[in-house]
């Protein structure tokens, strides 16, 4: 694990923290307007509760850039479901509208700004003014960006493992002796000392054990004759 990896690692890390806070602390908010309302919690709001809680304690255990951090790479793809997941669900409640849905102005505007507490007659967003709808947005965005920050960080696990599971896998090869060289077999000496004499019987040179010789039957300059 490089210096550079674990930079990234730590500014992943403390970047899905904060993106998982921001959102945790206005859905909780919400829901803690919509139970003093007497309401019902829409589902969407609850999961996104549930992942923002899930994913601020993954990002508290896992900021420091130790070895284990990086192993929870698995993790960090199924974060990325859970928010892409969360993103979709958030974004399809009010669609393209966003602050001009029904939905916006009817539930989220409408008790984010306390306007339950003197019920009267609600057409529109303009009715209550707009109340809610930067916090709306806010939600949405950090949704999305906390999701393919986590996707970063995945693909970065997945990188660093790779390479510490490749460099581990060389050292153990090259931790290996060498190839043990095969035994001398008795004997052979004397093979090699024959054919000497059959060179010497046949050129009728001096004894040459084995070595070639050069022209005219003479060993080279750097044998030795016995």
């Amino acid at each position: 694990m490089g210096s550079t990896s674990k930079v990234c690692h730590v500014i992943l890390r403390v970047w899905e923290l904060i993106c998982s806070v921001v959102v945790l602390g206005l859905v909780a908010h919400f829901v803690h307007l919509i139970s003093d309302a007497g309401v019902s919690n829409d589902s969407r709001i609850v999961y996104t509760l549930i992942v923002a809680c899930i994913s601020t304690a993954f990002c508290i255990l896992f900021i420091p850039p130790l070895h284990y951090a990086f192993l929870g790479f698995p993790v960090d793809f199924c974060m990325f479901v859970l928010w892409m997941v969360a993103f979709g669900l958030l974004a399809n409640r009010t669609g393209g509208d966003t602050c001009g849905s029904y939905w916006y102005w009817s539930y989220w505007g409408y008790y984010w700004g306390g306007w339950w507490t003197n019920p009267y007659n609600v057409y529109g967003p303009n009715d209550i003014r707009w109340t809610g709808c930067s916090q709306w947005r806010t939600v949405l965005a950090f949704s999305f960006i906390v999701s393919i920050t986590y996707l970063l960080s995945f693909i970065l696990g997945a990188i660093v493992v790779t390479k510490h599971y490749k460099g581990d896998k060389h050292a153990t090869n090259g931790t290996r002796g060498p190839i043990a060289s095969e035994p001398s077999r008795p004997g052979r000496q004397p093979e090699v000392a024959q054919a000497g004499y059959q060179q010497q019987a046949t050129t009728g040179g001096g004894y040459n054990p084995g070595y070639p010789t050069a022209a005219g039957g003479q060993p080279p300059a750097n044998t030795v004759n016995v």
